[in-house]
């Protein structure tokens, strides 16, 4: 009976504990400083055009140019040393290349 007494005593004294830690953190996010946040901060979803053109000009095709944006993919055209040439891009962050 006595270890049951304990046990239940320091649960109690647990959650009385944890009452003012979990309000000082609800405090903490005020809708002012949310807002400010929210104004500074723009996460870039998708893969931009001038992104894409960049990354094919560096990867050798002059006058490139976005001919194609659908949800998936970024298809970017333009020129290298033997014709032309179409490169795809992935419409996520970062761009990665699907196909040359």
């Amino acid at each position: 009976m006595r270890y049951l007494f304990a046990r239940v005593t320091f649960a109690a004294l647990v959650a009385l504990a944890s009452i003012p830690s979990t309000a000082s953190t609800a405090a903490a996010a005020s809708p002012e400083r949310a807002s400010v946040i929210d104004i500074q901060y723009r996460p870039v979803h998708g893969c931009s055009p001038v992104q894409a053109v960049q990354k094919a000009r560096w990867a050798g095709l002059r006058n490139a140019r976005v001919t194609n944006i659908t949800p998936r993919r970024v298809v970017v055209s333009g020129r290298n040393y033997r014709g032309w040439e179409q490169m795809s891009f992935a419409n996520v962050r970062g761009c990665p290349l699907l196909r040359r």
